[in-house]
């Protein structure tokens, strides 16, 4: 039985309610510092995925750095500077990526 709808799984319908958000293909990695008291964070955005999907791109990236970090509203935040084993990363599994902000 599914919590939300209180329906089969088969027949759930808040599955509908949650769709993949739709971008242009390309996933951007950027490095910021704003408003985290002038410590580095990676932030990776738009990735096509639900959240439970991006929940477990956001742990293998996570172990990839080996680095804390989290998921919120859809974006990917890592703890510290790893643009590029990030960027690495995610080409080995596919993904269109680039480098944004500078």
């Amino acid at each position: 039985m599914c919590p939300a709808c209180r329906q089969p799984v088969a027949q759930c319908t808040c599955k509908s309610t949650n769709p993949v958000p739709v971008g242009d293909g390309v996933v951007r990695v950027s490095r910021e510092t704003k408003g985290r008291g002038g410590k580095a964070v990676t932030v990776v955005k738009g990735v096509a995925l639900d959240m439970t999907g991006l929940a477990t791109l956001g742990k293998q990236l996570r172990t990839a750095c080996g680095s804390g970090g989290t998921v919120k509203d859809g974006v990917i935040e890592i703890q510290g500077d790893h643009v590029e084993r990030v960027m690495a990363a995610l080409q080995a599994q596919g993904h269109r990526v680039k480098r944004a902000g500078g």
